[in-house]
């Protein structure tokens, strides 16, 4: 059978990588609305059914468990189903669980609904679903595009936090649960229509690949646990995957886990209005997108590990300062953390994935996977922690002094990993 080459194939004006890439970015938009919604719920929930922030936060924290740990499952069904059908069956699933809290009475149904069910469907598009497009469909601006997929998580957050927030006021928590349902479901025609799986499904190469490049489809795999946790079992004898486990585990604690959860609680507990807060946690969606695509522009061009050090630097420094910026109305120095957290809060995805593709070729969409599983424990513990804190102390202050110390921990151990570019040795065939 002839080979066919993309030398052998008319010129594209516009590759068909972007178009993938762009349904990926509203895939993700969608699996954000209901990521975006703790944050702002906790109160109305408190409120009306008396559930302690801690009993709240428990939920929270299994959504965040199962949004890590599915992931790289998530990221070896794509390899043995297909991208396709694995986010189109997540979207559902999504749905169902945020459809599902409208009906709920007791904190075992929320734990359900809110951790088991969004925590799947979520995980099933999360970071490594990024990561797998755009191994997949990119060898040209692949840390780029790394960058706008994971930058898709804030915009979600951008466009969903306001209106979630003045949704659960206006209308109701129920609403607003409602409204992340149907956005889930109509996010599922945009991916079954435009996604492929692979470039050859379409009889194409990369976005990037050499021109000498075969248009071959890799074989699927079976086993999907089986490959999960074996690649688990090779990337856990590497220096490099503790290392960057670590660092991405504070990350998580420091992100989803602390500020993403407890900021608007800890600034209403100083006289700021729920709305005002949920829109100064909004804006640092605005600068997230900002600060996580000239990351990957960054990561193209530089050291990821100088990247990550230089990033949880920072971030330990902003929440070291963030009790002090508590006010009951927003204050320059307020706006200042906003910029400052906003251009840092997941400029740290595209450095870590570059570094785990580097390290573990084929397989770094599923050590990413298994990567991102720690950030999601990380802020598993950290939504529960915070809890307990405010629920034992009065407020918050003990969390942002904690998280800040970690955040220079996770400086030291991304600064750690090994500078060469030679992929690890159990990976290496």
């Amino acid at each position: 059978m002839t080979v066919e080459t993309r030398e052998t194939r008319p010129a594209r004006r516009l590759h068909r990588a972007w178009f993938i890439a762009g349904a990926a970015f509203v895939a993700l938009l969608a699996a954000a609305g209901f990521r975006a919604a703790p944050g702002v719920l906790i109160d109305p929930l408190h409120d009306e059914f008396g559930w302690s922030r801690a009993t709240i936060g428990a939920a929270v924290s299994v959504n965040l468990v199962l949004y890590g740990l599915f992931s790289p499952f998530a990221a070896a069904l794509m390899e043995r189903f297909g991208v396709r059908r694995v986010v189109a069956t997540a979207l559902f699933v999504v749905a169902l669980g945020a459809g599902g809290t409208v009906f709920m009475t007791a904190s075992w149904q929320l734990i359900l609904c809110w951790g088991v069910l969004v925590g799947v469907g979520t995980g099933s598009m999360a970071m490594s679903f990024a990561a797998t497009v755009a191994a997949r469909w990119f060898v040209r601006s692949r840390g780029a595009v790394t960058g706008v997929l994971t930058a898709a998580g804030a915009t979600g957050q951008l466009i969903f936090l306001p209106l979630i927030s003045n949704l659960a006021i206006s209308d109701g928590w129920r609403t607003a649960s409602l409204v992340i349902a149907i956005a889930s479901l109509a996010v599922v025609p945009v991916v079954l229509l435009v996604i492929r799986d692979h470039p050859a499904d379409i009889g194409t190469t990369a976005y990037g690949a050499p021109p000498e490049t075969e248009i071959a489809r890799p074989a699927a795999r079976t086993g999907t646990a089986s490959r999960a946790l074996g690649v688990l079992g090779k990337a856990a004898r590497t220096r490099t995957f503790w290392l960057l486990a670590v660092g991405f585990a504070i990350c998580g604690a420091t992100t989803n886990g602390l500020v993403s959860t407890h900021f608007v609680p800890a600034a209403h507990d100083h006289g700021m209005p729920q709305t005002t807060a949920a829109g100064l946690l909004a804006l640092v969606g605005v600068f997230d997108v900002i600060g996580t695509v000239a990351s990957g522009w960054l990561t193209d061009r530089v050291d990821p590990r100088i990247l990550l050090g230089v990033y949880y630097a920072l971030r330990g420094l902003s929440l070291a300062l963030l009790p002090q910026l508590f006010t009951d109305s927003v204050q320059p120095s307020m706006w200042a953390f906003i910029l400052f957290y906003g251009l840092d809060w997941v400029a740290t995805v595209p450095p870590t994935v570059a570094l785990c593709v580097r390290k573990f070729g084929d397989a770094g969409p599923i050590v990413f996977g298994w990567v991102f599983a720690c950030h999601q424990l990380g802020a598993a513990f950290a939504a529960s922690a915070a809890g307990a804190v405010r629920d034992h102390f009065g407020d918050y202050a003990i969390a942002w002094y904690v998280a800040a110390g970690l955040a220079v921990i996770a400086s030291v151990a991304s600064l750690a990993v090994t500078r060469s570019g030679r992929r690890e040795a159990v990976f290496a065939t």
